[in-house]
């Protein structure tokens, strides 16, 4: 290998230990767009540093919604490519208010690290723990910054002991605070053993001195915890502190990576980013400490070896795959975030997206800075980029022609809860589809439908929370003002025993008249709809076969009981008779839709609902109340496990009885507890709300009738 090439493979090396992607994620108003606004100042992406709510009325740089400038938020996550020293730095920025967190998941994805902003003052709060629960799903290594150490009360040793007690972290002190409240002036390394202060107006000269006298013992002592913690995890570390022997500063920072890397501790930092303390010293943590694309395990399914995994690799000449993990309607059309895991993209390029069955080419490449965008002409493994014009979905991963890997499974769970939404007025309905269009390519539960009795549009979706979060951004962004009806649950009916079913089709209205008889068996089946052929000797002739199944398909779209699909029925087709003339595919569609319809009350027919797994938090003094609150709703119980003064409770619970639920809780534990739910599974409902609902489905139809 010539030297040359020797160099051009070093260089390429370091292009991707060199990239850190991280999200910045925490609890609301931690001010953690207020951190990310201060590293984009110092990594000099922006002149003049911006308040979240600045008397200037200009905003921070991230918040780039007016719905955000306007309330101090943060909703959708913007990405930022920043350069610090010569590590190159993608930033995801996360929204804390959001109740429902599909946005925080999509970023967790792509990240390969993250930072979790604390507040000195409140430490762990409830959407900090939610948070960390994702992080520890997908694996995120992460350090902890507890900031606004300028407030007063603030006190980051009891929030780094709250990181222990409420999330289970293995939280160590890298730094000491300088003075707290007013008297805040920096803070001390306790790898570097020195002081370091913040000088200049906007804290950007960077004073390193001794430690203060006053602080020495205090240093000393959580260097000493901090290495204690490294032994635990690392045993050269180990054997060097048994044997009193000075560990080097070298040799602690590889340990702290390692262990961080392997999410076995969590380092803690401090400062306050309003008061521009500290933050140059956690984006060197960040780059010394947090993982490169390279040190993450990404894996795909091969879609042509029967979903089987693949680990993929960062390096840019394997083909390419990345996934679209956020659409937002920019000026030019479609802007669609990438992530590329694999392999290189170049401008001009086809591409292949797997989840859609197309191919597309990739007109432009912008890296994006907020919402302000740099062109560029190609990427490589680890890159965070945005494409231009590119039709798609959020989570459709696109690859190389060659290869069809997926990096999701192809399963989104079926929305639960179902909404009728109008608009207000009609001026307003063009608006109102373009929303509902754009809301369901960027959310893959959030669903979009006609009702074809009552003609209204139907939204649906993961809970009630879900859908008004929606109602509320078509006002916001769309100027649409919305009249939503009751939520409605998505019930199934279902069979539970076999039965026969023998009928004929008789029409005779002079010229050619109709036809068709089937006999046959309806049964419980596995499947959603199952239809088996069991005709022999030509009783009825083939090509009739596919009408007699079309027209049970179509009949178990609505049961008779409460209008609701059918569901798991297997139809026996056994006999039947035709007639030379008078049979045709039409006659034995109606006859099979018919013979459903006749058949069906036989066959015990009873309504299924869906059952949610509901897992509820919640301060020990509370767990009466809520234990009390999910039997009434007519919760099963699964279990309760109580830990660090938390109790956790899973309970089952209709879907119906979920309701208002999120009030309920707030209300009777003084909005400590928070809860989330999944769908599980569907169930029987108990007789009396059958004959409820079926009452109810009654009387609807008959008004409709008059």
């Amino acid at each position: 290998m010539s030297v040359a090439q020797q160099k051009s493979e070093k260089t390429k090396l370091d292009r991707i230990d060199r990239i850190r992607n991280i999200g910045i994620s925490a609890h609301i108003d931690s001010g953690k767009t207020t951190l990310t606004e201060r590293i984009l100042f110092y990594t000099g992406k922006i002149h003049r540093i911006e308040e979240v709510k600045g008397k200037s009325g200009i905003g921070a740089t991230m918040d780039y919604m007016d719905l955000e400038r306007e309330k101090g938020i943060t909703i959708q996550s913007a990405a930022t490519f920043c350069e610090w020293g010569d590590y190159n730095i993608n930033i995801i920025d996360t929204p804390g208010h959001v109740d429902f967190t599909i946005e925080v998941e999509r970023a967790l994805r792509v990240l390969d690290g993250a930072v979790l902003v604390l507040c000195g003052v409140a430490g762990v709060q409830s959407q900090s723990i939610t948070v960390d629960r994702q992080m520890k799903r997908y694996g995120v290594p992460r350090l902890a910054f507890v900031n606004k150490l300028d407030r007063q009360g603030a006190n980051p040793f009891r929030v780094k002991d709250m990181l222990r007690e409420k999330l289970g972290l293995n939280s160590v002190m890298y730094q000491i605070p300088i003075g707290l409240e007013d008297q805040h002036q920096g803070s001390v390394d306790l790898i570097k053993m020195k002081a370091f202060f913040f000088d200049g107006d906007n804290g950007e000269n960077i004073r390193e001195e001794e430690i203060p006298d006053n602080l020495k013992a205090q240093a000393s002592e959580y260097r000493e915890k901090m290495i204690e913690t490294l032994a635990d995890v690392n045993d050269e570390i180990a054997e060097k502190f048994l044997n009193g022997q000075a560990v080097t500063n070298d040799e602690i920072i590889a340990a702290t990576r390692k262990a961080v890397i392997a999410l076995k501790i969590v380092p803690v930092y401090c400062g306050s980013a309003y008061k521009n303390k500290g933050v140059q010293l956690l984006l060197d943590a960040v780059a010394t400490f947090l993982p490169s694309p390279r040190e993450r395990t990404n894996i795909a399914f091969d879609q042509e070896n029967k979903e089987a995994q693949v680990t993929l690799s960062a390096e840019s000449d394997k083909p390419f795959v990345g996934l679209a993990f956020k659409l937002e309607d920019g000026r030019y059309g479609q802007l669609t975030y990438l992530r590329v895991y694999q392999g290189s993209l170049k401008k001009g390029e086809f591409i292949y997206n797997v989840q859609r069955d197309n191919r597309v080419k990739v007109g432009r490449l912008v890296r994006m800075h907020a919402d302000k965008m740099v062109d560029i002409d190609s990427c490589e493994g680890g890159d965070i980029v945005a494409m231009f014009g590119i039709d798609c979905y959020t989570g459709d991963t696109f690859c190389n022609e060659d290869i069809r890997y997926s990096l999701t499974q192809m399963f989104v769970p079926d929305p639960v809860v179902k909404l009728a939404v109008k608009p207000k007025e009609k001026s307003m309905v063009n608006n109102f589809s373009k929303g509902l269009n754009r809301f369901s390519k960027e959310d893959p539960t959030f669903k979009v439908s006609l009702d074809p009795e009552s003609n209204e549009t139907l939204i649906a979706g993961m809970g009630e929370l879900h859908l008004e979060v929606y109602v509320e951004r078509l006002k916001r962004e769309y100027q649409v003002e919305c009249e939503t009806g009751m939520p409605q649950v998505a019930y199934r009916e279902t069979i539970t025993k076999a039965t026969t079913f023998d009928y004929t089709h008789k029409k005779q209205t002079g010229g050619q008249g109709q036809f068709a008889k089937i006999v046959g068996l309806i049964e419980p089946g596995e499947q959603n709809y199952e239809f088996v052929d069991e005709i022999v000797g030509g009783r009825i002739p083939r090509e009739f076969i596919p009408a007699v199944d079309k027209g049970f398909a179509e009949q178990v779209q609505k049961g008779s009981l409460i209008g609701f699909p059918v569901v798991n029925v297997r139809f026996r087709l056994q006999d039947g008779a035709f007639h030379e003339v008078d049979s045709s595919e039409m006659a034995f569609r109606i006859c099979a839709m018919a013979a459903f319809r006749e058949a069906y009350p036989t066959a015990n027919p009873v309504i299924l609902e869906p059952i949610m797994k509901v897992e509820c938090e919640t301060p020990e003094e509370f767990q009466g109340s809520v234990l009390g609150g999910l039997n009434q709703r007519r919760g099963m119980i699964q279990g309760s496990t109580s830990e660090n003064t938390i109790a956790t409770i899973t309970a089952e619970v209709p879907l119906s009885e979920m309701f208002g639920y999120a009030n309920d809780i707030r209300s009777s534990t003084q909005g400590k507890a928070t809860f989330t739910m999944e769908f599980s599974k569907y169930a029987p409902v108990p007789r009396q709300k059958q004959e409820e609902l079926v009452k109810k489905y009654q009387e609807k139809r008959a008004a409709e009738n008059k």
